[in-house]
């Protein structure tokens, strides 16, 4: 009988690798998941240290799985994600459901952990970007560039570029009405200035156009770029003006083009068109793409919903889209929602509001690269004003809304890398 024990105790011992080997750990991404955020993390984890992720398409919530290690066990259990460690019969059980053909489930294989960049000032000013925030939260790395950075040629180290709170026509993000006194706004205004001269421009608005068109070039060699709040009609807008001037005396010393309006050129945009500047320098406004003066939503009643797309057809939006809510709170910004009237014929919504017809979540191609742009300031605080504190994470783990952001953060891990020129 001992004999018999041995020998048991010996072939589980000979099994154990193989068992090993074939288990799988799926990371649920429905109601069930502690910490939604940082399952991203645990997938950028994954992808930075050689494995791939399979990100299953619909299938509770947009659930990963991956390879087991026990590595990766304790990784998701130090950063308090949940997890279930799977045989490989159960594994292959759930990649057989999500790969039937009558199920709106796919399976998008993610290969290599993009090269992460964040447009960010390296000055401190009075708001927080929420792409930042999350990245720190989940623990995925970046490096952050400006201007700087941009001119001198360093996009193309990179797969993929964040832009947030950032004017890209040169108007300081028409804060002069209201902090044209205020410390933070000179100082702003003067480093702008002096970077700009240091680059060789004349005018701050001339270096942000030189800066936008590095990102059209950027994307157009295969980048992938993820903007939000003013970062997203303030880059078209500077692409539509690149031929006039549209700023006034108080931001760069001269008057605009009084035919500006006439002389916009909206075959070089890459979402909006047909829109009517706000040349007001004190108005908050840019152009009419944004809604945010005219929106009459209630706080209680703002929501946007997400497309349901087809997951075996229309890949891409599908995985831009994956979460345990379909119904996202909505949220403001300098810009918040954009008229869907002044959209391209090309341009696929993925988040809007019907009832004041307009688009919250917006994604295209360009060249060989493409674009997400999300309107809203901070998915979690609602109204967010200058100097307010930043968004405590920790509070909002399964936000449904910075969901959306990290979509498009793992979304380059799922293409294979092209040569960017």
């Amino acid at each position: 009988m001992n004999n018999l024990k041995k020998f048991l105790l010996a072939f589980t011992f000979l099994l154990l690798p193989i068992l090993t080997r074939a288990a799988s750990l799926l990371i649920p991404m429905d109601d069930e998941q502690k910490d939604h955020l940082k399952s991203y993390g645990i997938a950028f984890w994954t992808l930075k240290n050689g494995e791939t992720v399979d990100w299953l398409l619909n299938y509770r919530g947009g659930s990963f799985m991956m390879k087991y290690d026990k590595r990766l066990e304790d990784e998701c259990k130090i950063r308090g994600v949940s997890y279930q460690v799977l045989a490989d019969a159960s594994a292959n059980q759930i990649l057989n459901e999500v790969s039937d053909p009558s199920v709106n489930m796919d399976i998008v294989k993610l290969e290599k952990a993009p090269k992460m960049a964040v447009y960010s000032p390296k000055n401190k000013l009075p708001w927080d970007d929420a792409v930042t925030l999350v990245l720190k939260y989940a623990e995925i790395p970046y490096d952050v560039i400006y201007d700087e950075e941009v001119i001198r040629g360093d996009l193309p180290k990179y797969d993929w570029l964040h832009m947030h709170h950032e004017d890209f026509t040169g108007q300081f993000s028409k804060f002069y009405g209201a902090y044209r006194y205020a410390q933070w706004y000179m100082d702003d205004v003067k480093g702008q200035q002096a970077m700009a001269a240091k680059l060789g421009f004349k005018k701050v608005s001339q270096m942000k156009l030189a800066v936008v068109e590095h990102v059209r070039d950027f994307c157009a060699g295969g980048g992938f770029l993820f903007a939000m709040c003013s970062g997203t009609d303030t880059f078209d807008i500077a692409l539509a003006a690149s031929k006039t001037d549209i700023v006034e005396s108080m931001f760069d010393g001269d008057p605009a083009d009084p035919d500006a309006q006439s002389k916009l050129d909206f075959t070089q945009t890459f979402a909006f068109q047909n829109f009517t500047l706000d040349q007001n320098p004190t108005s908050h406004q840019f152009a009419n793409i944004d809604v945010t003066p005219v929106r009459q939503v209630e706080r209680s009643r703002d929501f946007f919903t997400l497309f349901d797309f087809s997951a075996k057809w229309d890949v891409v939006p599908s995985m831009l889209t994956q979460d345990h809510d379909k119904v996202i709170k909505g949220f403001m910004g300098l810009t918040t929602a954009y008229n869907k009237s002044k959209l391209k014929p090309g341009v696929t919504i993925m988040g809007e509001m019907k009832t004041a017809n307009e688009a919250r979540y917006i994604h295209g191609e360009y060249g060989k690269g493409q674009w997400t742009f999300y309107g809203g300031h901070d998915p979690e605080d609602y109204q967010h004003a200058v100097g307010d504190p930043p968004t405590d994470l920790k509070l909002h783990p399964n936000s449904a809304g910075y969901r959306l952001i990290l979509n498009n953060v793992l979304f380059p891990a799922a293409k294979k890398k092209k040569q960017k020129t």
